[in-house]
């Protein structure tokens, strides 16, 4: 059977089709050819830049948040500041009725004045009791003086009892005389004995002691300086510079010691934690530099900074309620850990940032030569309240000395011209310890 036309012209290839098979395995290598220079380069990236920084979004802007609470009950008599607003550290901020606390400092004031009289009563006792122990010593003298001149008389009778000069009645009556000096004698040094017990008793309340260091004049003092305290604590103070957020307090409130009035946030001083994967914290060490992006400025803001600590747990460990990972159901999830960044102050200052903005964190691994835990503290922050340099206790502040002026010119008001000898002895200057 011969071949017609129309078969010969099946049989052969079609112009168009081959041309589009052969545009498609161009493209196919095309693609080929783009996707292993993708992967080579992207291969020879991680294995030159890439794997030298770690990265993540998990990462939050924090701050110190300082809580501003009472120390003691009271009503709010003024609110003197609002949310947003910016203090300064020992600023007032809110102001407590202090009309109770006035009267009992008045009444501390009061009982450290006759406290300071009473002493001086035992020191003027004091030289009454030596010179009752001076009258004492003088009768017991006296009786002694009679009780020898008695003896004498039973002396020069008793041999002339014998031959009649003197009678039995005579001589009785001067052996009674001794025996009522020699009581006397007993009386009076029993009184001497007595009178110097008595001022033993008072001198141990007053020897070596001047009036102003008498226990019972410093416990008197003590409660002023108590009072003084009660009353300064009427005034809550900014204890740092910051921001004052989370404001619940109102005029008229009556509050309790402890109870959160407001906050008081240090902007100034944030820090980031970035959470990172546990995986990722093999290249991590303390003092590896790290930039950072903040979702508020995009990436028109860049900072910089570095570690200054890696945290001591994951965040599900020291969560409100930590995972059950020894239950029957139990699913691997990566744990991350809180790498704490400090960021640098003066890009602070140029772009703040607020508490619990999100950053993206890389940090440059590259240099393994720091620790992976912290071995020392790091220096106080500066919104730390500065010592006197001793480092025994902290300098007096400005109320401590106002309330050790007012103990002092107390005592002295008191003091009188009958102090006892060292009145005038130093008075103490430092605060109540």
């Amino acid at each position: 059977m011969s071949n017609t036309p129309a078969d010969a012209q099946g049989a052969q290839p079609d112009p168009k089709q081959s041309r589009r098979h052969q545009t498609r395995k161009k493209g196919l290598l095309a693609i080929a050819a783009a996707v292993t220079v993708g992967g080579l380069a992207w291969g020879g990236w991680h294995l030159a830049v890439a794997r030298g920084f770690e990265t993540t979004d998990n990462a939050y802007v924090q701050a110190d948040v300082v809580q501003i609470t009472p120390q003691l009950a009271g009503t709010v008599q003024q609110v003197l500041v609002q949310d947003t607003d910016f203090v300064r550290a020992g600023q007032p901020l809110v102001r407590l009725d202090s009309a109770d606390a006035r009267v009992a400092l008045e009444q501390a004031q009061a009982t450290l004045a006759q406290t300071v009289r009473e002493v001086r009563t035992l020191y003027a006792n004091n030289a009454a009791l030596q010179a009752t122990v001076a009258l004492r010593q003088a009768d017991a003298g006296r009786a002694r003086a009679d009780l020898a001149r008695a003896q004498d008389d039973v002396r020069r009778r008793e041999p002339l009892l014998a031959s009649g000069a003197v009678g039995r009645e005579e001589f009785n009556h001067a052996l009674a005389q001794r025996a009522a000096a020699q009581s006397a004698v007993a009386a009076a040094e029993s009184a001497v004995q007595a009178a110097r017990e008595q001022l033993a008793s008072a001198r141990a309340l007053t020897d070596d002691t001047p009036v102003q260091e008498h226990p019972n004049v410093q416990r008197a003092a003590a409660r002023v300086r108590e009072a003084h305290l009660a009353l300064q604590r009427t005034e809550l103070t900014a204890p740092v510079d910051g921001y004052v957020a989370r404001r619940s307090v109102q005029l008229g409130q009556r509050v309790q010691a402890g109870a959160p009035l407001m906050s008081v946030v240090t902007l100034g001083q944030s820090w980031v934690d970035a959470n990172f994967k546990e995986v990722q914290l093999r290249k991590l060490r303390i003092g590896q530099p790290a930039t950072l992006e903040a979702d508020v400025y995009g990436g028109k803001v860049e900072y910089h900074g570095r570690v200054v600590g890696l945290g001591a747990g994951t965040g599900a460990a020291f969560s409100l309620i930590p995972a059950q990972n020894a239950t029957g159901n139990w699913i691997k999830v990566v744990q991350r850990v809180p790498v704490r960044i400090e960021l640098d102050p003066k890009e602070l200052q140029q772009n703040p940032l607020r508490v619990g903005l999100s950053m993206d964190v890389t940090v440059d691994v590259r240099n393994q030569d720091g620790k992976v835990l912290a071995d020392t503290p790091r220096a106080a922050p500066a919104s730390a309240a500065a010592s006197d340099g001793a480092g025994a206790h902290p300098a007096p502040t400005p109320h401590e000395r106002e309330a050790e002026a007012d103990v002092q010119r107390i005592i002295d008001a008191n003091l009188g011209t009958a102090a006892a000898p060292r009145a005038a002895a130093a008075p103490r200057t430092g605060p109540a310890s």
